[in-house]
């Protein structure tokens, strides 16, 4: 019997499709080197309030920690994810309030856009920056 296949002549590497696809899908560590944030922060206190340049892949800016920064950002980037997505608004998150702090990121990361806001007004909120420490700075608990 013959089979014809849509790959027609390239049918003989048929068993190196998977291969294929699997090293053309690019990895979130992958970037694009065009990579560049704006990290403006506001009420932080601490000597933590400041705008601060920063490029990953390979660092460099004005950040206090390029390393530490860089590398939170991979931790927290998934393929086909937005890195910088806000809390979802049906969210369910404690009514705590973790000071008057805010920050404002823009650029390109992974090849896409940032215009992402930060801020500390809920448990939800608080839980998102912490997760960009050290791009954002660490910020206690607010004292009473």
């Amino acid at each position: 019997m013959l089979y014809v296949t849509r790959l027609g002549r390239f049918a003989r590497f048929a068993p190196l499709a998977p291969l294929l696809v699997l090293t053309a899908a690019p990895s979130a560590a992958a970037h694009t080197g065009s990579d560049h944030l704006t990290v403006t922060v506001r009420d932080a206190g601490s000597g933590a309030d400041g705008t601060y340049e920063l490029d990953c892949h390979p660092g460099h800016g004005s950040h206090p920690d390029v390393a530490g920064a860089c590398a939170v950002l991979d931790r927290n980037t998934q393929w086909g994810r937005d890195t910088f997505a806000p809390v979802p608004d049906n969210s369910i998150c404690t009514m705590q309030y973790g000071g008057p702090a805010t920050a404002h990121v823009t650029g390109t990361w992974a090849g896409r856009p940032v215009d992402a806001r930060f801020d500390r007004s809920d448990g939800c909120d608080i839980a998102r920056w912490d997760r960009f420490v050290p791009l954002l700075p660490e910020l206690g608990a607010p004292r009473a």
